[in-house]
């Protein structure tokens, strides 16, 4: 009798040890994929050069932030939004930063179908730079004046809608066109009354060449009318449809960065500067300031978190894109934004 109850609690013994042992083997099998698996490679282009515009990138790659999502993730910079488009429609590169507006002239032609699913600016940089000792400190006083106009600046085309919308002569404003390497030094020059750009880089640029702040007019085409929202991570479709989980990391690696540029500005200043040849710290946390507080935080992602789009919106921008751009076929605002990577609101909320 005593052997068979030493028989049947071996036994008993025995399967609680296989049944711990499979338990174990499932919660290995079960952990996050960024614990047991290779990380995911992601090449990642900024159409232009960097600064600390893109800071929320830059220390969510060194915080590491995209390693903690499983993703590595490399970076380049393209010549520009369009060229930064192409990368991604190629599949050259998975993501890119980009202007949304360069992207809805993208997708009228017959192109791939590339979508933004985060926007990081929710008001355009666009800007019209101008000095108030030229006479010039409201978007009417442009009439009759002389504006330095950058080849390639994102800002022009949306000028006539922004004039059209603002009842100014257009015809009145003498277009000077010049590099973008001279805008600058001829404002300050007095060789322009005011110049189109962004306001995070001419207003900043010219007040390090020494105008002074109060001599300068920043007049925001969002403060006039203007609808735009401003640069956007755009992904490359077959990638997305292959890698959602990676996209979804991605994001909320973007978002942490986000959160972190904003909450301690001077660290993620340092690590944009190791990434630049050469620049001033100064001027970067400048910049960075402006643009979180004008592009960024807006009261509309104060109240619907970061990352979204107001579809209204979107679409109201995409005619006013099309005062100076003739579509083919309009392209509507489903088809320029996917929402379904995002995370819930609460999530994107920023604080």
């Amino acid at each position: 009798m005593r052997a068979s109850q030493t028989i049947i609690a071996r036994s008993v013994l025995a399967s609680l040890i296989g049944l711990l042992g499979l338990a174990y083997l499932g919660a290995v099998e079960g952990r996050p994929a960024g614990e047991n698996r290779q990380p995911v490679a992601i090449q990642f282009s900024f159409d232009r050069p960097i600064n600390a515009s893109v800071a929320p990138f830059i220390v969510a790659a060194t915080d590491g932030l995209f390693a903690a999502e499983g993703l590595a993730v490399t970076t380049d910079v393209a010549g520009g939004s369009p060229e930064a488009i192409a990368r991604v429609a190629t599949g050259g590169s998975e993501f890119a930063l980009v202007d949304i507006n360069a992207l809805i002239r993208f997708r009228d032609h017959d192109a791939p179908p590339i979508k933004a699913v985060f926007v990081l600016f929710n008001k355009s940089p666009y800007a019209i730079v101008a000095r108030k000792s030229r006479g010039i400190h409201v978007l009417s006083d442009i009439e009759g004046k002389t504006l330095g106009v950058a080849d390639g600046d994102l800002s022009l085309r949306l000028w006539p809608a922004l004039a059209h919308r603002n009842g100014i002569k257009i015809a009145s404003v003498k277009e000077n066109h010049m590099s973008a390497a001279v805008r600058e030094p001829m404002l300050s020059a007095g060789q322009v009354d005011a110049v189109t750009g962004f306001s995070y880089l001419s207003a900043v640029n010219l007040r390090d060449r020494g105008v002074p702040a109060d001599d300068l007019a920043v007049l925001r085409f969002n403060d006039y009318g203007c609808e735009a929202y401003g640069f956007a991570v755009i992904v490359n479709p077959a990638f997305a449809a292959r890698q959602p989980e990676a996209v979804k990391g991605f994001l909320r690696a973007v978002i942490a960065g986000t959160n972190l540029a904003i909450r301690e500005p001077g660290h993620a200043v340092d690590e944009v500067l190791g990434r630049m040849d050469d620049g001033s710290r100064d001027l970067e946390l400048e910049r960075l300031r402006n643009v979180i507080e004008d592009n960024i935080l807006t009261s509309e992602v104060k109240r619907n978190g970061i990352g979204g789009v107001d579809p209204i919106r979107l679409e109201r921008s995409i005619d006013q894109v099309g005062e100076d751009f003739k579509f083919s076929k309009r392209p509507s605002a489903a088809a320029i934004f996917d929402d379904s990577f995002l995370p819930p609101r609460g999530d994107r909320l920023i604080n």
